[in-house]
């Protein structure tokens, strides 16, 4: 019994002495929760306009050859973004290209240069977009300046006729896009143009009948200013 009453004045001491000594104890510093995490989500949507360099490249069945060239340009156009990680756009672009001067030497004697020297189109393109990257690919009407043939023997120029001058065309493409900066981005892109088959159909023998291949492949870099585009859109989780 004496042994019960001790435990018992135990108990209630340290029952009386827990409260005074959370009393002496510092209040609790209050800790801002942290901010919740924001992804960036790119925007697509808008206007822009930009500059290409690369190179071109024409068919094995051109007169032309598969020599490359140089080329610059200037592209423009407009996108939107839906759905959404879709892109649809349209884009024209306008190409300078540096000079040719080789051509094809027939058995006969007679050699048949052709040089064009600028490429346009205006495309459509649809793309998947995941952060700042834009997978897309496009198509759609080309035109190049002119189909400038020339036929010579010994040096000396010929009179002849081909079944047209194939101007206009078709092109396809696709290419990566890239946002580096608010309002920026940058691409890698490859292009094929086509604009049919000529055919001579007047002059020396031995190239009457000959079919040729009116084409480019060409490879760009570009980068375009973007308009109405104020940086990314921020969701937070």
């Amino acid at each position: 019994m004496k042994k019960f009453l001790l435990g018992t004045v135990a108990l209630v001491a340290l029952g009386a002495t827990v409260p005074a000594l959370a009393a002496d104890l510092p209040a609790r510093t209050y800790t801002k929760a942290p901010p919740a995490y924001a992804a960036p989500i790119y925007n697509w949507t808008g206007f822009y306009i930009g500059g290409h360099v690369g190179g071109a490249f024409a068919g094995d069945n051109s007169l032309t050859g598969n020599n490359g060239r140089f080329l610059g340009g200037v592209q423009g156009g407009a996108d939107y973004q839906f759905a959404p990680s879709w892109v649809i756009g349209i884009e024209a672009q306008y190409s300078w290209l540096a000079s040719n001067d080789r051509g094809v030497l027939f058995p006969g004697g007679t050699l048949v240069t052709s040089n064009s020297d600028q490429l346009g189109s205006v495309t459509g393109r649809l793309g998947y977009t995941w952060g700042p990257a834009l997978l897309y690919g496009k198509g759609g009407f080309a035109w190049k300046d002119r189909n400038d043939i020339g036929v010579s023997v010994g040096g000396a120029p010929v009179p002849f006729t081909t079944d047209g001058d194939h101007r206009d065309g078709y092109t396809v493409g696709a290419g990566l896009e890239y946002m580096f900066a608010p309002s920026w981005s940058a691409k890698v892109e490859y292009q094929y143009y086509n604009f049919g088959d000529t055919t001579f159909t007047s002059g020396p023998s031995d190239i009457v009948g000959t079919r040729f291949r009116d084409d480019e492949h060409t490879v760009k870099a570009a980068v375009n200013y973007r308009f109405n585009w104020g940086g990314p859109v921020v969701a937070k989780y």
